[in-house]
């Protein structure tokens, strides 16, 4: 599959930093996912062992959810772990792993962040700009942000919002579980990334593609 390559990924902090507020007004966050149009989707997932850190990416079918291909590219961990810039840390292996996709799917979805960023430049958002492809972050503990607790119900949730923003939803997948952290990355809005989101956690918590990339990755 082929990838913007934007920028290098050994920027020092400040500079990491400037780059996400610059790239951060070239994020598409009004356009709907027009679901009838998705064929493919893809889980994306980074995971780190002994200081190497392997990308997965998985390709499945919509809505069938069938597996077609499985991606993993492992690169030593070159960038410390910061706060904010994770894109920074997981950036070089993941464009390894999408390079090598022989199937182009019409949306990702991240275990991580999209908007919910304080640059709203989560790695969603930032990788989204790469691919140049609809992406939608799906984080799984509270990053930043103020919301109120959403219902009980499976598909209940409450807005995320920071600085007056609303960055995202905090979305209960499971009844009375642990709700997930949902924003846009790119290329999509948050409606339609809610309803794509529903529609691949039939069971669990997580949606199905991250569940099968979180796996994949963690197989060293």
């Amino acid at each position: 599959m082929q990838i913007n390559h934007l920028h290098d990924w050994t920027l020092n902090p400040k500079d990491a930093i400037a780059l996400q507020s610059t790239l951060a007004s070239q994020v598409i966050t009004d356009t709907p996912i027009d679901l009838s149009t998705v064929k493919l989707i893809a889980g994306v997932d980074v995971s780190v062992k002994n200081n190497i850190s392997q990308a997965a990416v998985v390709v499945m079918t919509y809505p069938e959810m069938n597996i077609v291909e499985t991606i993993r590219a492992q690169q030593p961990t070159a960038y410390p772990y910061i706060p904010g810039l994770l894109t920074f840390r997981e950036g070089p292996v993941l464009e390894e792993a999408f390079s090598n996709l022989q199937h182009e799917p019409d949306v990702f979805v991240f275990d991580g962040m999209g908007q919910i960023h304080p640059r709203k430049m989560g790695i969603a958002s930032h990788m989204g700009l790469w691919l140049d492809k609809p992406t939608i972050g799906c984080g799984k503990t509270h990053f930043i942000g103020d919301y109120s607790q959403p219902g009980i119900n499976k598909g209940d949730y409450s807005n995320l919002t920071y600085k007056g923003d609303q960055l995202g939803v905090v979305l209960r997948t499971r009844t009375n579980v642990k709700p997930v952290y949902i924003s846009v990355g790119h290329r999509a809005d948050l409606e339609s990334s809610v309803k794509l989101i529903m529609s691949v956690t039939p069971k669990y918590r997580l949606p199905r593609p991250i569940r099968m990339a979180h796996n994949a990755a963690g197989e060293f």
